[in-house]
């Protein structure tokens, strides 16, 4: 239906503006995904994609948006280092460096973000069940008990683990 899917791996952003000019114009829609999405120092990528997400001085592209996962909030590490900077004026104010700015920057540059927090007990189990009649395996006591320890064994709850736990299962019961 006029959709497109363009995936640019991590370490290709710095061809992203070639490949907007490519589609810029055309009559598809384009999602360009970047999964998990982070650099580290130095890495120049980042640069670019800032320029793409706020466009350079062509303008921005009407036909593509730009989705990218992350496990990080903030897509660059943010040493101490950044911080020495920070000015504490009289008054009372603080002025961040510009270093921390930088790095926030281009988190700040994408419009919609998607958090994932960690679940409760009750969301967990709710997804474990969810993900083991999924395997088509019964949500037993027994699988409750041991998807509890798992959580306990890994220090967090969360859809990823619920669907770890289940797949697990479903394939020793499945031995």
């Amino acid at each position: 239906q006029g959709l497109r899917l363009i995936e640019v791996d991590k370490t290709d952003l710095l061809f992203l503006q070639d490949v907007v000019d490519l589609v810029n114009g055309r009559p598809e829609r384009f999602v360009v995904f970047c999964d998990d999405l982070s650099f580290e120092e130095g890495e120049a990528g980042y640069k670019a994609l800032k320029s793409v997400l706020d466009g350079s001085i062509a303008g921005t592209s009407d036909n593509v948006l730009i989705y990218a996962t992350s496990n990080r909030r903030h897509l660059l590490p943010q040493m101490m280092k950044d911080n020495l900077q920070t000015q504490h004026m009289d008054n009372g104010e603080i002025r961040p460096a510009e270093g921390i700015e930088e790095k926030v920057s281009l988190s700040d540059r994408f419009g919609v973000w998607v958090s994932f927090h960690a679940f409760n007990q009750d969301e967990y189990l709710a997804a474990v069940q969810v993900w083991l009649e999924h395997f088509n395996m019964p949500y037993t006591d027994e699988a409750r008990h041991i998807a509890l320890r798992w959580t306990i064994e890994r220090g967090s709850r969360s859809g990823r683990l619920a669907y770890q736990f289940a797949k697990h299962w479903a394939g020793s019961k499945g031995l």
